[in-house]
This record gives structure tokens, C-alpha cells and sequence, in this order.
């Protein structure tokens, strides 16, 4: 960022209180020595290249920063994250066990959205265990883009992720839990700070409001809630947990039940029992209703992070009630409910807690005029709670989130009403974001299916790859997904040109390449910026290919892909990075005995390696492979040419290269097929 900038910042920060401390959320002490460090070592770094006579650091423009830094990473299952940085935002998916989200920084704002440690994201809960993990990485050299496609098979359930390089994500999910779309704000008053002003507006179409800082804190325990309703006759009532305390979940001193404000406590009477949906040794829900201050119900262990536990009261025989009184341990829900039941299995909500500041059904938020959200197919509201969003406020239930970075209330309420795309499998969710389809099999079988991808001629037919058909209201696309994945795909084609027949049946090869069938028509086929007119005639197959457009996605696996070693480099050695980076004009140079890896992002089935050198000059050179990227195997000898043909399959790909210091070679091109 330009220093001004980062000055400017650094002086509001620091007179934050406590005012002069850099590391002010966090009660850990050693942090803060940390901190003072790391701005220490930068300063001196500056000074040692004013002074050693090198060129001053230019600083970057915020553009050039996020411009320079963006591209899609998956770290594999051990670290459990896939990071996405665009010149929009930054987005994660973070597999951990107990941290389990996925994150959102729209237009870098870090103090937007809270999204550090146990803090949920999108999912309700950041507990959910992780039982399968499906990941696609897309890159602009390999693909013409940068994006992700993620789908994590958790242990209720199904939840998806897609990042755009504009910045927008995709959530969707089967219904994992109470509370899907849970999102923390930040609301600070930091003068200086862009959006710290001391108050957050919500707009959506039923209203607006304005929550202000430390205003929309809920109360942590312990603590008494008292909670009316209108009187009803029931045998069975209950507290649904919806959030629970982010590090003990829920804990009841008493869970007392009245019929007005004088009348006896009638969950103590004889005949009336407790239930929960656990609870830990020592704990048991009895212990809510035995009149005994010190005595509690607490959930197990496991779930604590749980935001659907409960515990329910039966009276024994229906009874009037009109208030429950609730009385909380540390262990407080911050958010729940109160519901009521005559017979135990259907059940009639009575109360909440809290009372939300803004609930809608309009599909569409608009948070601060920094982000816009948009949820499709949900029967609960959405809800702001303070400084907590809830885009899906009930039981768990299937649902898609587009999250935009930047939308206007007037965008969001257009968009809003656009028609979305469908699909023919009730697993499959569907969403087209910026002209990108997301897609999304939320269950454990492999599905084929019918995409209906609205469109018009107007506009122009955007065409993905694969075979569709065009229709009246746009195409219909043939979608072939694995069992509990994802997938993001761009727009490689656009048709245009008068009336586009119903019945037209494209098939897109890659980028440049479509194949038309169907009704006599006079179209212009465009790509990457490129056109070309073409005569379809009935009967017959037109092949087209757009002259000068890249046929992505390309066939060379090592591609932009992340390469090892990193910094520090041995000596002679230069980036690897160099090899894969699809440019001529750049090459990597070994040294004596060097070794590179490529990491393929996935375990791939592999035909060919072919290397490329600078001057001639072909090294002896041998190639390994590895699926986990520490043991290696099936050591191969390149022939003379550079080339070995294989049948592997491996994730990690290393090559291990004899040179001399007269004869010093350089790998322009490391191509794996």
C-alpha cells in the first residue's frame, strides 16, 4: 500500500485503546512484543536498502498490490485450506478439525467480517467434523481465470464453496444445522479507519437499520432471561439452541415454566421431566428442574460447538403456559428458542432470543454498502442480530448464498428478482454469479443433469464447456458431476447476431473451439475479446474455431502450479517457479544437482513429462513421483531428448537434474501431460 496510506491507517490504529499497543485483541501478552517486531524488521529492512545504495522501495498502490499477489492455492488436507486472492477480495476455505469455515475479506476489508479462529463463517458452527474434502483450483495461464470449487462432507450434511476472481463467493449447502449463513461483523468506533465509524447499517427490502458499536454485543453468561408469549396449552416445551457460547456451548442453572407471572414454577412439579440432546457426566438435564441454584444441565463435550442442542421440559399432562424464565450458567446460548409441543414431535415456536433488529424475506442484504448478499431458496428469514448475520434464521435447511463485494441496495434488489439457474436433481445447486456457473452436488452419488441457464439473444447465448441446447429463455446444459463436489465454470463462447434458433445444440470443446448443430442460422461466435461469423446449415455439423483465442482449458498439468523449493533457494539455484510459469523468456537454472517439485493439486493420472532447455543443451535428468509429496518412487530417466513416457499416478511430480559447472543448464519448460 502507498506509505500515506499505511501512515494514515497506523496513527488511527494506535490511538485505539489501549491506545500505542498493536496487538489490542488478543489477551496473550506475547504478541504484542511480536508485533512491534515484525514493524521493526520492516522499517530496518528499508533502511539497510537506502544504505547499502540499492534503489528506494516503491511502494505499491493497493491495485498493484492485490493485482501482484492474486492467485488460488490448495494446501492439501493436512493444513486444511484453499486460499483465493483477488484484486476483489480474499476468500478461504479452511478444513481444520474446530475451525472448519469458510471466509470472506470483500475488497480486503479485514475489519468487515470477524473471521479469525473459532469464529463461524458461513457455516453455523466452526465444529463440524470434515469426513471428505473435493477441492478444484483454477489458474489464469491454465484455464483463463482464477477460482475455486470446494465441497466438504461434513458430519450433518453438505456444504460448498466457489471464489470468483471478481471477488464474489457461492455458498450452498444440504442444511448442516441450525442457523446456516452465520456471518460476525466488526463495529468499532476507530476514527480514520474506512468503515469504523461507530455504527453498521443493514438495508434490506422489508426496511433498514443501523446497529451501533457495542450496542449489538448479545450478553454473554451468566445471565437471567425471562421470555412471554401468548398463552397456549402444551405438554412439551423447550430451548433450541441456535448459537451457543463459542467456547462451552449451553449450560441451565433452571429452566422454569409458568402461567403468569405469580404462578408456580411448573416444571418442578411431580409428573415433569427433563430431556436433552446431551449432556456431560455429572451434568444431566434433571438438574435444570430440581430447584437447586448450584446444580446445572450442561451439554457434552463434543457438543459444545453444536448450535442445535436443546433441552425440553414434560409436564406430564398439557398445561396453560404463557413464560419461561431461563437462568444461564457462563455457558450461555446467544441465541436460541423457546418452543412448545403437545405431543413431543411437532413443535410450535413461542419466543427467541434475542429479538433479531432487522428480519426479511426478500431475499437480499446490503451490509454497510461494503458487501451484498443474496439467498436463493430459503424458507427461513434472514435476520440481523446486532452485529451477528443469520442468512438462513431456522432449522437447518438447503440453501445458496451469492456474496458480492461492493453491491448497492439497488443491484441487490435487481439481482434479486433475476431469474437463477435451475436444475433437473433436487442435489444438485446451481448459481451464475458475474457470467461464472457454480454448481454443486450436495450428495454422495455422482449426478447427471440438466442445467437451465437463463439467457437471451439480446444479450448475447453464453455457452460452457460441455454440450447445451438453446431454448426460449436461454440453454439448457448437460452437467455431469462426481459424488459430493463442486465445480466453477467460465463462459468460453458467446453467440450473438439476430434471432438465435430454438434448438441450436453447441458443443464447446475449450476456449476457442465450438461445434453447432440444428436449425439453418447466421451467427457470430465470439471468444476472449475475438469473433468470427459463421453459416450453421441444418443437417450438417459447423466446427468453429476463433482465430487467436487460447484453447483453455490447456492439457499441461504442471501449469502455474505450486512448485518447491522455495526461499531460501541452494546455491546456484534460481526460482523453479520459472519453469512452470508458461513464459520463454524465463528458465530455471538448477545448479549442481538440482532437484525441483511440482505439486499437480491433485492426484493425476500421467502420460508424459517433457522438458524444455535453453541453448541446446539437454542435462541427464530423472523424474519421481509421490501422492503425499515426503516418499517418492518409480525414479525414471528422461531420454536424451528430454522426454519420458509413463503410466504413473502421482500428485507431486519431482525432477532431479545432473549438471556441471562447465556445462550449466537452464529448464525453460517443464511440461506434464
Amino acid at each position: 500500500m502507498q506509505a500515506a496510506e499505511l501512515a494514515e491507517r497506523l496513527e488511527a490504529y494506535q490511538a485505539y485503546p489501549p491506545q500505542y499497543r498493536l496487538a489490542k485483541f488478543s489477551g496473550e501478552p506475547k504478541y504484542e512484543p511480536e508485533a512491534r517486531a515484525e514493524l521493526a524488521i520492516s522499517y530496518l529492512l528499508h533502511e539497510w536498502r537506502g544504505r547499502s545504495g540499492r534503489a528506494p522501495v516503491r511502494p505499491l498502490s493497493r491495485r498493484e498490490l492485490f493485482e501482484l499477489a492474486s492467485g488460488v492455492a490448495d494446501y492439501g488436507s493436512g493444513p486444511g485450506l484453499v486460499s483465493h486472492q483477488s484484486p476483489g477480495a480474499w476468500s478461504g476455505v479452511v478444513s481444520k478439525s474446530g475451525f472448519v469455515k469458510f471466509a470472506w475479506q470483500p475488497a480486503h476489508d479485514d475489519w468487515l467480517f470477524a473471521l479469525s479462529g473459532t469464529t463461524p463463517m458461513f457455516l453455523p458452527s466452526t465444529g463440524a467434523k470434515v469426513t471428505g474434502r473435493s477441492v478444484a483450483t483454477y489458474s489464469r495461464l491454465r484455464d483463463g481465470f482464477d477460482g475455486s470449487a470446494s465441497l466438504l462432507t461434513l458430519d450433518h450434511g453438505y456444504a460448498g464453496f466457489t471464489t470468483l476472481p471478481t471477488g464474489a463467493v457461492v455458498y450452498a449447502t444440504s442444511g448442516t444445522a441450525y442457523g446456516e449463513g452465520h456471518l460476525e461483523v466488526r463495529n468499532l468506533a476507530m476514527p480514520g479507519m474506512p468503515g469504523l465509524d461507530g455504527s453498521r447499517t443493514y438495508q434490506a427490502a422489508e426496511g433498514s437499520t443501523t446497529v451501533g458499536a457495542g450496542s449489538g454485543t448479545t450478553t454473554s453468561g451468566p445471565r437471567v432471561d425471562e421470555l412471554t408469549f401468548p398463552r397456549g396449552r402444551f405438554r412439551h416445551l423447550r430451548m433450541l439452541g441456535a448459537r451457543p457460547d463459542p467456547s462451552y456451548g449451553y449450560s441451565l442453572y433452571a429452566f422454569e415454566i409458568r402461567d403468569g407471572a405469580s404462578g408456580p414454577d411448573l416444571a418442578r412439579e411431580v409428573g415433569a421431566t427433563a430431556s436433552a440432546s446431551s449432556f456431560d457426566a455429572g451434568k444431566e438435564p434433571a438438574l435444570a428442574v430440581d430447584g437447586i441454584a448450584a446444580s446445572r444441565w450442561a451439554v457434552s463435550r463434543a457438543d459444545r460447538p453444536r448450535a442445535d442442542s436443546w433441552i425440553a421440559v414434560d409436564l406430564g399432562s398439557s398445561r396453560d403456559v404463557d413464560r419461561v424464565t431461563l437462568r444461564w450458567e457462563s455457558a450461555a446460548g446467544r441465541a436460541y428458542r423457546v418452543e412448545g409441543s403437545v405431543d413431543g414431535q411437532q413443535w410450535t415456536e413461542l419466543a427467541a432470543w434475542p429479538r433479531p433488529d432487522l428480519t426479511c424475506r426478500g431475499g437480499w442484504l446490503d451490509i454497510d454498502g461494503r458487501a451484498g448478499l443474496l439467498v436463493r431458496g430459503a424458507a427461513n428469514p434472514l435476520s440481523v442480530y446486532g452485529d451477528t448475520v443469520v442468512l438462513s434464521d431456522g432449522p437447518a435447511e438447503s440453501v445458496l448464498v451469492e456474496a458480492l463485494p461492493g453491491a448497492t441496495a439497488e443491484e441487490l434488489r435487481a439481482a434479486a428478482a433475476h431469474t437463477t439457474p435451475s436444475t433437473q436433481s433436487a442435489q444438485v445447486k446451481a448459481a451464475l454469479t458475474d457470467h461464472y456457473l457454480s454448481l454443486f452436488n450436495l450428495s454422495s452419488d455422482s449426478v447427471t443433469t440438466t442445467v437451465t441457464i437463463p439467457g437471451s439473444s439480446a444479450e448475447g447465448i453464453r455457452l460452457y464447456q460441455g454440450v447445451q441446447t438453446v431454448t426460449d429463455s436461454g440453454t439448457a446444459l448437460l452437467a455431469e458431476l462426481p459424488a459430493a463436489s463442486a465445480t466453477l465454470a467460465p463462459a468460453r463462447i458467446v453467440l450473438s447476431g439476430g434471432r438465435i434458433p430454438v434448438g441450436l445444440r453447441a458443443e464447446v470443446r475449450d476456449g476457442r473451439t465450438v461445434r453447432l448443430t440444428g436449425p439453418s442460422c447466421r451467427v457470430t461466435v465470439s471468444a476472449q475479446g475475438r469473433s468470427l461469423d459463421v453459416t450453421v446449415r441444418a443437417g450438417r455439423t459447423t466446427t468453429v474455431t476463433v482465430p487467436r483465442a487460447a484453447a483453455y482449458p490447456l492439457a499441461d498439468l504442471a501449469l502455474a502450479r505450486t512448485v518447491f523449493p522455495t526461499a531460501p533457494l541452494p546455491p546456484a539455484m534460481t526460482d523453479p517457479g520459472a519453469a512452470v510459469d508458461g513464459d520463454a523468456g524465463t528458465a530455471w537454472s538448477p545448479g549442481p544437482e538440482g532437484r525441483m517439485v511440482v505439486d499437480l493439486g491433485a492426484e493425476q493420472h500421467i502420460t508424459e513429462i517433457r522438458t524444455q532447455w535453453r541453448g541446446g543443451h539437454t542435462p541427464v535428468s530423472q523424474a519421481e513421483f509421490s501422492l503425499d509429496g515426503r516418499t517418492y518412487s518409480g525414479a525414471a530417466q528422461l531420454s536424451a531428448r528430454g522426454v519420458l513416457r509413463t503410466d504413473r499416478t502421482a500428485r507431486y511430480v519431482a525432477l532431479r537434474v545432473t549438471t556441471s559447472a562447465t556445462r550449466p543448464a537452464s529448464l525453460v519448460a517443464l511440461n506434464i501431460a
